[in-house]
């Protein structure tokens, strides 16, 4: 996705969670502190709707994807996400 303004490509956050996570709750307090800032939308999905990434993330949720790529799992660094889309 690009910036509608700038033209410049626009991150896909993607939030994996579940119902009853403890820990979803504080990733999604991160997000919504950095889409504040920086202006990037972010999308939560739960694993309960697809049974391949029940499979994959079981252990893990809450995930963080960006573009696809998982960079976080457990508890988002705030700190290291903001270097990550600053650069």
């Amino acid at each position: 996705m690009k910036d509608a303004l700038s033209g410049t490509p626009v991150p896909e956050l993607l939030l994996l969670t579940r119902p009853g996570c403890h820990l979803c709750q504080g990733a999604r307090e991160v997000l919504e502190r950095i889409s504040a800032d920086l202006g990037i939308p972010w999308q939560e999905r739960s694993i309960t709707d697809d049974p391949e990434l029940q499979v994959r993330f079981a252990e893990e949720i809450p995930v963080l994807l960006i573009d696809g790529v998982q960079r976080d799992f457990w508890q988002i660094d705030e700190a290291r996400l903001r270097r990550l889309l600053a650069g």
